[in-house]
Formats: C-alpha cells, sequence, structure tokens
C-alpha cells in the first residue's frame, strides 16, 4: 500500500513552502530516514526524510511548485520493487485501476523536462544580449519582506565611529595557541564583541529593547543574532542568553552557525527571536556601511575590515588597526545621546578588553 510522503511542520509561523531538488527519483530505492526531497521555506531550507524503507513510486510536486503543511508531495512503495499497482499519478491520488499487469519496462523511467516554474527563463535576441528569470528562493523573498518593513515601520538612523583593535589583537596573539589548545576553538573578534555589546546593552536599555504597539518591551536577557552568509542568502541565528556564555561558547557557536549555513541545516527556531544583531561586512572587505536592523529590534551593530591607518597618539602620529563601527537603531525609543553613547562605549571596551572581565 503506497505511503504518503506529506509535508512537515516546519516552524509554527510557517504555513507555505516551496519544493526544491528531488534527492531520489522515481523508482529508484530508499532507506529509512534518508533524505529525499529538500523543502523550502521564509527561513530555512530542510530535508524530507523517508518514512519507511521502499521505493519513491510517484512525485505529485516538483521543483518550484508550492505546497502547504500536510500536503501529500509524493509516494513510496514500502519494501519490494514497485508495480504498476503501486505507481501513483501526478495530478492525483492512488489510481483506481489496479489489475493492470506489469509492462516490461526499465526501472527507471526517462527523465521529465522541466517545466515552466522549475527552470529559468532566458528572454530573446538576435545581438547576443541574453536574461535569465529565475523565481526567488523562499528565503530571499522573506529577507527582502523584512527589509522594507524595517524601512516602513521603524525611523532608522546610523551612527559611526572607530576603534583601534592593537589591544584585541595583542591579547589574541598572546593567548592564541593556550586558548585553541585548552577549547578546540580559534579566538577570533566577535566574541569580543558580543561581550562588548552585552555590557554596553546593560547600560542603554532601549537598545535591547522593542516596540510593541504603543508599548516599549524592555528586556532582561540578551539574544544576540549574529549575521551569517548561508547557502540561500543571509541568515541571523542567535545566541541565546548570551550573557551567560563564555569567550569560548560564543566562538564555537559562530562557528557551529557558519558551517550550517552554509548546509542549510540550521534550524528554524535557531533564527527565531533575537534582541539585537551583529553583522560583521569586513570578512567580505567592507569598509563603511549603515546596517539594516532585524524586526522588531531596537539596534544592529555593524563591523568593518581592519586597517592600518595613520592616527594621533600623544601628539604623535603612529600607523594602528583601525575598525569603522556602525549602529543603526530605531530613533523612536532610542536618541541620538544614547546611540552615540552606546558605541563610544563598545569603542572604549574593545580597546580595553579587561574592562569586561571587571564590567567597568
Amino acid at each position: 500500500m503506497p505511503i504518503e510522503l506529506v509535508v512537515p511542520s516546519v516552524g509554527e509561523s510557517i504555513t507555505e513552502v516551496e519544493i526544491g531538488d528531488w534527492l531520489k527519483k522515481e523508482g529508484e530505492p530508499v532507506d529509512r530516514d534518508e533524505p529525499v526531497v529538500v523543502i523550502e521555506t521564509e527561513k530555512v531550507t530542510v530535508e524530507l526524510p523517508a518514512p519507511t524503507t521502499g521505493f519513491i513510486t510517484a512525485m505529485l510536486k516538483h521543483k518550484g511548485d508550492k505546497a502547504t503543511v500536510g500536503d501529500v508531495i509524493g509516494y513510496m512503495e514500502p519494501d519490494g520493487k514497485p508495480s504498476s499497482t503501486a505507481r501513483v499519478e501526478r495530478a492525483g491520488n492512488v489510481p483506481e485501476e489496479r489489475a493492470k499487469p506489469p509492462v516490461e519496462q526499465p526501472a527507471l523511467e526517462e527523465p521529465k523536462p522541466l517545466d515552466a516554474k522549475a527552470r529559468p527563463a532566458i528572454a530573446v535576441s538576435a545581438t547576443g544580449r541574453e536574461e535569465q528569470i529565475v523565481p526567488m528562493t523562499p528565503i530571499r523573498r522573506r529577507i527582502a519582506e523584512r527589509l522594507v518593513e524595517a524601512q516602513k515601520t521603524a525611523a532608522l538612523l546610523t551612527t559611526f565611529n572607530q576603534v583601534d583593535m592593537s589591544a584585541v589583537m595583542v591579547l589574541r596573539k598572546q593567548y592564541r595557541e593556550i586558548f585553541q589548545t585548552k577549547y578546540g576553538i580559534k579566538l577570533g573578534f566577535m566574541s569580543f564583541f558580543v561581550k562588548a555589546s552585552i555590557e554596553a546593552l546593560k547600560r542603554f536599555p532601549p537598545i535591547n529593547a522593542e516596540v510593541r504597539g504603543h508599548d516599549i518591551v524592555y528586556r532582561n536577557y540578551y539574544d544576540i543574532g549574529i549575521a551569517v552568509g548561508g547557502g540561500k542568502g543571509l541568515v541571523v541565528p542567535v545566541l541565546r542568553n548570551a550573557e551567560r556564555m563564555s569567550f569560548a561558547e560564543i566562538e564555537k557557536a559562530i562557528a557551529d552557525f557558519g558551517q550550517r549555513a552554509q548546509a542549510n541545516q540550521l534550524k528554524v527556531d535557531e533564527l527565531q527571536g533575537g534582541t539585537f544583531t551583529i553583522s560583521n561586512g569586513g570578512i567580505y572587505g567592507s569598509m563603511l556601511s549603515t546596517p539594516i536592523v532585524n524586526p522588531p529590534q531596537s539596534g544592529v551593530l555593524g563591523l568593518h575590515a581592519i586597517e592600518d591607518r595613520p592616527v594621533a597618539r600623544d601628539g604623535a602620529v603612529v600607523i594602528r588597526p583601525m575598525m569603522y563601527l556602525a549602529l543603526t537603531y530605531d530613533h523612536r525609543i532610542v536618541d541620538g545621546r544614547e546611540a552615540v553613547t552606546f558605541l563610544k562605549y563598545i569603542k572604549d571596551v574593545i580597546e580595553e578588553p579587561a574592562r569586561m572581565l571587571l564590567e567597568v
């Protein structure tokens, strides 16, 4: 008896999904819990595992098709080889006629041509100037929606500063080997900025708050979103209760996020929530930018590339590794003075890392 392949629940706020690549062909054997099809959502990409060992007998939905949670998108036949009695047509359910004798044919069907939804459209001309039209992925559409939402609903301003990275770089060099030996992870820059941001957020609560209707919701916890580039676009996994995490725990979590983001293996609940976000455009070479807040958050810290620049120190010009910082904030609840002082505090703490230990 055919077994249904059903779109699973992939998050309480997600009802519609898009079918990605089928990892198995009709008539192909599959083991229990082996991934059979990729399901794309506005937040994550997940793989649907086979509910049993058997054969794929029908694919009701193909790449690019839309489906909702609970929809049947294909069928399997458990155990033995698939027969004509187990075949299911693309347009419907189990066929009414089940008595037809098997017809000798190859186990695998000829591949079907891609439909219009599954293949990019190529436009036109005698001059050889072509255009390729590709539908936006659910994640890219969601990113676009949230960015537009932020611009429409919040009063966004950005303030800038620059930080001398010398002290942090000396500290990293001094403890690099012992840190990696003990914790099995490199000591990076992000853990310093996460720690510094938390201390700054404690001193300026509105930047860790959100506007909810006509109310302001203040939080006494710090869930820090870390923007990372994934296989399907930018995603922001969250460090829950980051104030309780050590430098090593932060570094390990960020490294794990980055690896799983590239493999599209982040879970939906890891991308939800967050009270403040840090985005490091410096890893791509960005020198200066204005990050956009991730609604309903009220602030985002933008980091940039470290570059040796001449600066004045004690009446003399010296070369120091400098980084521009940018804080974009929601001016509805964060005043300019608070934003500037917040960013100045992060600068001071990074330039004197011992302050993070002393919480001063």
